[in-house]
């Protein structure tokens, strides 16, 4: 008797575990897939788009907090595909 109620309840937080876990990815998954879609024509991933402003921007005389900001609006106007 002892053996089958530690049985089922070892298999009841077997399941509950389990399930935290997917809840846990799908709320992830939700977070990673919000907002609006990117746009298809000329649209670059974040890393392409930092590494094309990156080239861009090389070799400019500014201060760190205003090549932040370009980089910032060149990731921005590229991810969008401008």
């Amino acid at each position: 008797m002892i053996k089958t109620f530690s049985t089922m309840a070892v298999a009841g937080l077997m399941a509950l575990a389990m399930s935290g876990v997917s809840q846990a990815q799908e709320r992830t998954f939700r977070k990673m897939t919000a907002g609006q879609p990117a746009a298809l024509n000329g649209a670059m991933t974040q890393a392409q788009a930092r590494k094309a402003c990156r080239m861009e921007l090389s070799g400019t005389r500014e201060s760190k907090a205003s090549l932040n900001t370009k980089m910032k609006t060149c990731m921005n106007l590229k991810m969008n595909g401008n």
